[in-house]
């Protein structure tokens, strides 16, 4: 089978997509990182493209101040670097419709979270964390699903959960749900490059809100 082709979509430092490189380069990911699209000039993660010699892109809204303009930029970008799935590693802006339609079905993102608890905009960073805490959950963790025009709300391919201890603060909590991030996403990506989930994903796959 050909490696699976990805692109990156990532806006600040960058260790998932470096969690994914590492499993590239250990042989137990058959994929390639054919893109990274960052929309912060600065962003860690196109300093580790750079260090990783992958094609990447600063595209955002200083080059393309029309929403629209931008959201056809970023789809020029992925269409021609030739992706199979597009990986939203920690970017900070939704996806606009040429995108989501041109790759439906084929971008995932991972969310710091036990979806659909605690998601939805604003809900990035450190601020998940801390609304599990001030809401007492016994528990929190991660969730990659497909991302789909309802923010957060696309069908579930994995969770992982991650118990909240005595004395956890919104950073203790945060590295622990940090470490499970970078093993579930790669591993999830793995399972589509196997064929084990086939591309597009379907929609019709379990939703954030299902029961």
């Amino acid at each position: 089978m050909e490696p699976l082709k990805i692109a990156v979509l990532a806006s600040h430092g960058g260790s998932n997509m470096q969690a994914i490189i590492d499993r590239i380069a250990s042989g137990s990911l058959a994929a390639r990182i054919v893109l990274v699209i960052s929309n912060n000039s600065d962003s860690g993660a196109l300093e580790r493209a750079r260090r990783a010699g992958l094609p990447w892109l600063h595209l955002s809204n200083t080059q393309h101040p029309n929403p629209g303009e931008l959201d056809r930029a970023i789809t020029r970008a992925l269409v021609d670097s030739g992706a199979d799935l597009v990986v939203l590693a920690g970017y900070m802006k939704k996806l606009g419709p040429a995108t989501l339609a041109a790759f439906r079905g084929r971008i995932l993102n991972i969310a710091t979270a036990l979806l659909p608890r605690h998601g939805g905009s604003g809900m990035f960073g450190i601020h998940p964390h801390e609304a599990v805490l001030a809401a007492g959950d016994a528990e929190s963790g991660a969730t990659v699903h497909l991302v789909t025009a309802d923010y957060d709300r696309g069908p579930i391919l994995r969770q992982e959960r991650v118990p909240v201890l005595p004395g956890d603060t919104p950073e203790t909590l945060q590295q622990r749900v940090l470490a499970v991030e970078h093993t579930i996403y790669a591993e999830v990506i793995a399972e589509i490059a196997a064929g084990r989930i086939p591309l597009p994903i379907a929609e019709a796959a379990k939703r954030a809100d299902a029961p």
